[in-house]
């Protein structure tokens, strides 16, 4: 069983597949191609995938199946635009999409691996669909309810109370007592560019700021590309501003659908943006699944990587 990333893979299949709405989404895939069918879910929302979240996986025993969600990475058209329509980027469309994928690729069963949104993303899916699951592997666990969402941008002051004053600086003093996403969503489509691209900025800087108590911590490069920014600041804050387009406590409430489906979750002891409780609920209530909590690691850092490579190796085949 391997304990690191895998060496650097390029895809040896890619391609763009039409949706509903006008969006093509773009898709690779890397390894086996008689391997183990498995899905990565990227982040975010907004992340995109990256050369690195192919080497999760071994490439001598799974068939890596990767896709740039709606709205980002090389998906089009971006959400970098004010006018760009976000009403047809919901969960449930980003359900369609990988359902669309799986069929397109001809794929029956597969194991679903995803990294923060991407676990809310993946819980979703095999709720949906847990005939379509071999097993899951899944690390940074999220389920998007709405205390997570507060947690992240109100009650996460008390920890970093200078950058947080920083983050709410730009919504209305009115407003600073509200709905602090919904703030952000409203200053990202301001008609003034100046505006939106502050909000942006601000809204990276907050993001930067969570996770920066994860061991070997560095400044993320991703947040010095304005579009980006504005991809990833638009995408969280419409998804996060309808609570992920999920009803309250929908994942936890639906755990009974997981029945039978083997999962590892991997999880940091020091990840301050999504505190530990969350895994340790979606554990409890999933008997088939094996919590791993990795003592120097937060929202990533540390050995998460190795922790989640060991646990895709442990499942390759299922």
């Amino acid at each position: 069983m391997s304990s690191a990333l895998h060496p650097a893979v390029e895809p040896y299949e890619a391609g763009f597949l039409d949706v509903s709405d006008g969006h093509s989404l773009y898709w690779e895939t890397t390894g086996n191609p008689t391997g183990t069918p498995v899905l990565y879910l990227h982040g975010g929302p907004g992340s995109g995938c990256t050369p690195v979240a192919r080497r999760f996986f071994d490439p001598n025993a799974f068939r890596a199946v990767l896709f740039d969600q709606r709205g980002c990475g090389r998906s089009r058209p971006l959400a970098a635009g004010p006018d760009t329509d976000l009403s047809t980027n919901t969960t449930a469309h980003l359900m369609e999409d990988i359902e669309r994928l799986r069929k397109r690729l001809g794929i029956r069963r597969w194991v679903v691996a995803g990294v923060s949104w991407g676990v809310t993303l993946s819980l979703v899916y095999a709720q949906r669909h847990p005939e379509r699951v071999l097993a899951m592997a899944l690390g940074a666990i999220t389920s998007g309810s709405r205390t997570e969402i507060d947690w992240i941008t109100r009650d996460m002051g008390r920890i970093f109370p200078r950058e947080w004053e920083e983050f709410i600086a730009p919504v209305p003093v009115g407003g600073r007592h509200g709905d602090l996403v919904a703030a952000y969503a409203r200053l990202l489509a301001d008609p003034d560019a100046a505006v939106r691209e502050e909000a942006a900025r601000r809204w990276c800087a907050w993001e930067d700021t969570h996770v920066s108590l994860m061991p070997g911590w560095t400044p993320s490069p991703r947040y010095e590309d304005a579009t980006f920014r504005m991809i990833f600041a638009r995408l969280v804050t419409h998804y996060w501003s309808h609570e992920c387009f999920l009803v309250p406590n929908q994942i936890l409430d639906g755990m009974s659908r997981l029945a039978g489906i083997p999962a590892v979750l991997v999880h940091g002891r020091f990840d301050v943006s999504g505190p530990l409780d969350t895994a340790w609920k979606l554990s409890r209530a999933w008997p088939e699944s094996r919590l791993v909590v990795v003592d120097d690691a937060g929202h990533g850092g540390g050995g998460f990587s190795s922790a989640l490579v060991a646990a895709l190796d442990s499942l390759s085949r299922p």
